[in-house]
């Protein structure tokens, strides 16, 4: 018999949005007349930009002939998107970076889930809590985690940091010594962000303790504020000890197209059991060549057209519109006395829960009274519990429906 791996028994039920989905569905075979608005996972519903489209579909033409016809793609990508990459996300902000050092994937949630194989078990994780669930799961899944200790909601080896209102959802840097640190921002699912002082003492303690930060900036196109940073390597020394995930999923609307692409800077470092330097960089190249055959052509076509003049147009109002999304959601809801947070640097609305409710009660509650759907600040860990997220990606008709919605029901 094949014996299975026993990480995977301290995995805590069912994943977060799959549970989401379960009640949801449940919810609706009850009451089939309910008009449901699904504010509550993080997929987007305006349509791909114009420019994708055009490009998308001449790459579909070049599959067609035999003279441009291509196979296999290159597995860290095509040289035409990663130089698209470093032009435009990174050279305007004074980021140096070579296109070798770009990876293209099929995803933000695949590579921050999967760069942790590069690591020891033994590595000690830090996670801000709350905290995508990604982070967590793998890393059980890898043996990192310890046991779960069902009182408090977390598991032993982890070291969490606390970020909640209190603190401002800035979180402390540990009190012990870490060497896999994650960080997202702006933050899924509190919608905080970090100015460059704050991520600068991310940065100088990783560089001290020798520790790598795991950087998710899948969001850095929704901020606002101009004393922000949209990436970990606008902080000096931050080359020599971080790896950036990014994604066309939520800035161009590729939640079901699929592109995105994680940056390896060569000075970026780990170290062997004889305390050695590795460097990161030729082993993410061995990982991804060995299990993963790289993103489609037609794809990275598309995913290149939002770097010209006409798709970065496009793009920005896209974004523009879930921003206004947010506006409309935050500014709703402050009105009915809620305490209401995030939604100005990023599409995520973080909710306190009113009347002493838990976070899964307010979710169960504006599932029922509003027929709005959730996520429950729970699923995110212990220290999002008496919140509920909600995201701008809503169409605006059902984004401000579902606002009237929800202060009607406070009202009562």
């Amino acid at each position: 018999m094949a014996q299975i791996n026993p990480n995977f028994a301290n995995l805590q039920g069912s994943y977060l949005f799959a549970e989401i989905r379960k009640r949801v569905t449940a919810f609706a075979d009850a009451h089939p007349d309910a008009s449901l608005i699904r504010l509550g996972i993080g997929d987007v519903t305006k349509p791909l930009p114009p420019a994708v489209i055009s490009a998308l579909h001449a790459a579909v033409d070049e599959m067609g002939e035999p003279d441009t016809f291509r196979g296999y793609p290159p597995e860290t990508g095509y040289d035409f998107l990663r130089e698209a990459i470093v032009q435009h996300d990174f050279a305007p902000r004074g980021v140096p970076l070579s296109p070798d050092e770009v990876f293209i994937s099929d995803g933000a949630k695949s590579d921050t889930a999967n760069f942790q194989e590069l690591f020891a078990p033994e590595c000690v994780v830090a996670l801000t809590d709350p905290v995508y669930p990604v982070y967590v799961d793998s890393n059980v899944m890898a043996g990192r985690s310890g046991a779960m200790n069902e009182a408090t909601g977390r598991y032993a080896r982890y070291v969490y940091l606390p970020c909640t209102a209190e603190n401002g959802f800035t979180p402390a840097l540990p009190d012990r010594r870490v060497n896999l640190i994650y960080l997202c921002y702006p933050n899924n699912p509190t919608g905080s962000v970090l100015p460059h002082t704050e991520l600068a003492k991310w940065v100088a303690y990783a560089r001290e303790h020798q520790a790598v930060i795991l950087y998710d900036a899948a969001y850095e196109a929704y901020i606002r504020e101009p004393d922000i940073p949209h990436s970990i390597y606008e902080i000096e020394g931050a080359r020599e000890c971080a790896v950036e995930f990014r994604s066309f999923s939520k800035t161009a609307g590729f939640t079901g197209t699929r592109c995105a692409y994680t940056v390896v800077p060569k000075e970026a470092m780990g170290r062997n059991a004889a305390g050695e330097s590795v460097p990161l960089h030729p082993l993410w190249f061995r990982r991804v060549s060995t299990k993963f055959n790289g993103v489609s052509y037609i794809i990275q076509r598309g995913a290149a057209a939002t770097y010209t003049e006409a798709g970065r147009a496009q793009v920005r109002e896209l974004v523009d519109g879930y921003m206004e999304n947010a506006r409309i959601i935050r500014e709703g809801l402050k009105a009915t006395g809620l305490e209401v947070y995030g939604g100005k640097n990023a599409p995520y609305i973080w909710v306190k829960t009113p009347d002493g409710l838990g976070s899964w009660g307010f979710f169960d509650r504006l599932l029922n009274d509003a027929h709005v759907v959730g996520t429950p600040g729970s699923g995110f860990g212990p220290s999002g519990e008496g919140y509920l997220r909600l995201t701008a990606f809503g169409n605006r008709e059902q984004t401000e429906e579902a606002v009237s919605r929800i202060r009607a029901r406070m009202a009562r």
